[in-house]
């Protein structure tokens, strides 16, 4: 792995799993770098998920994957939230 592709994994890992949040109603109880860590693996399961159905890669934004991944964002956030959420009762 170069720099390049770890700082593109750590900014698209933001923007997606900052979607997750904003799409996710309510109070998080999760701070950046765990919702950053989130939107990485929800970046990284949607494109296998796409690749899988057999979505086609295009020269601009892959419409249909970034949805994937972002609900997979909001799913994991909710996830997470919750799991911190409850430990810290």
């Amino acid at each position: 792995m170069t720099i390049e592709s770890i700082l593109g994994a750590i900014v698209i890992g933001a923007v997606i799993g900052a979607l997750g949040r904003l799409f996710l109603p309510g109070r998080q109880p999760i701070g950046w770098i765990l919702t950053i860590v989130v939107g990485i693996v929800a970046a990284l399961i949607g494109t296998a998920i796409a690749q899988v159905m057999g979505v086609e890669t295009t020269p601009g934004i892959d419409w249909i994957e970034l949805i994937m991944q972002v609900v997979l964002a909001v799913i994991g956030v909710g996830v997470v939230a919750g799991i911190r959420g409850r430990s810290r009762v």
